[in-house]
């Protein structure tokens, strides 16, 4: 049996007349941005992560982008970013013409360390923006507390934790702000490029919605040179429908990695995701480390089950940014060479699991 690496087509076929219904209401009403649609998912998703205020964007980089610019980080500022992540989270730094400064992650959450934070900071550091990598939230309280003690802006990185959760708080609730991608694989996924940004912060909130639509608060009032990056109402559509089923989604996910984790628990060939006490993992993603990577892998694809690597190259090491004299990252790096996400998708069956386990057995 061919086990692919993730598979949407059960979930997309329960909810395809829906979406589609979705999709002529938009049609049928006549308005096609910033309508009624998106307005009804950014009460819904402010709700549903316990956030004051959404806003929907173009994607999950300006969700980032244009918080930086709303809360006033530039040129000459520095941003905390995490060692390793998609480069998407430097590259928002770098678009508002300030530097990001990598930290490094924690070992076994792969998220941003705050014991190594405060080592990085200095008069020009203005904001933190630490990373929900793979599902797992940040230590979010520590990190506050030193924002709190530096005045400094945290930005969440969400775009792979929709639903994720610290201490019973969601992500997208904690931070300042927080940026989401809505990109087709993430656990909640439009069909194409979306993305929000949450805040508990009126004022920003309300910049950023001037930001998105050409600098703009009343039509053809330009108020600051904004931009283009409006949630359209089509994708609007499409995320309410499925925003209902994501808790439902998110726990069908954790119940796949419950069986990876007790299958796989006695052996010796991969290190295991590890999940913090105060953390509730969503598994956007189920990376496993070994030094053989490689070896692995194509083991797995001779054994019909595809796997990827999230990410073979750090922010720091690829081209954007080599020129830049970021020094080592060694916890970074030995997971950018030691990382393979197995499999996972909510709709994935316990054979399936099975087979994936037994090919790692045999290797």
């Amino acid at each position: 049996m061919k086990v692919p690496f993730v598979d949407f087509r059960n979930s997309i076929a329960t909810n395809r007349q829906e979406i589609l219904d979705a999709m002529a209401r938009v049609v049928d009403s006549g308005s096609v941005i910033l309508g009624a649609e998106t307005a009804a998912f950014e009460r819904n998703f402010a709700g549903i992560c316990g956030a004051g205020h959404c806003v929907g964007v173009g994607n999950g980089l300006d969700a980032l982008s244009l918080s930086l610019r709303a809360a006033g980080v530039g040129p000459g500022d520095e941003v905390i970013v995490p060692s390793q992540t998609f480069i998407a989270s430097w590259l928002a730094v770098s678009h508002v013409g300030a530097t990001p400064v990598p930290v490094e992650i924690d070992p076994l959450t792969y998220t941003l360390d705050p014991n190594r934070i405060e080592d990085a900071l200095t008069d020009r550091t203005r904001a933190v923006m630490p990373v929900h990598l793979f599902g797992h939230m940040s230590d979010m309280d520590a990190i506050m507390d030193i924002a709190a003690r530096r005045d400094l802006f945290v930005l969440e990185d969400a775009a792979q934790a929709h639903g994720a959760e610290y201490k019973g708080r969601r992500a997208g609730s904690i931070g300042h702000a927080a940026g989401f991608s809505f990109y087709p694989t993430k656990n909640l996924g439009a069909l194409g490029d979306a993305g929000a940004v949450t805040t508990n912060d009126p004022v920003l909130a309300e910049r950023i919605r001037s930001l998105r639509n050409y600098g703009s608060a009343k039509k053809y009032h330009h108020d600051e040179v904004g931009f283009n990056s409006r949630l359209d109402e089509v994708q609007a559509a499409i995320l309410n429908v499925k925003l209902r089923y994501l808790a439902d989604e998110n726990d069908r996910r954790r119940d796949v990695a419950a069986q990876y984790l007790e299958q796989l628990a006695s052996s010796s060939k991969v290190q295991l995701p590890v999940e913090a006490d105060w953390a509730r993992h969503v598994y956007h993603l189920f990376v496993v480390t070994l030094d053989r990577r490689d070896a692995l892998s194509e083991h797995l694809k001779a054994a019909g089950c595809d796997s990827l690597i999230h990410y073979p190259i750090t922010p720091g090491g690829s081209g954007a940014y080599t020129g830049d004299g970021i020094g080592a990252q060694p916890i970074a790096d030995r997971l950018a060479d030691t990382a393979l996400s197995l499999p996972m998708w909510p709709d994935m069956s316990a054979q399936q699991v099975r087979q994936v386990v037994h090919a790692i057995d045999s290797f």
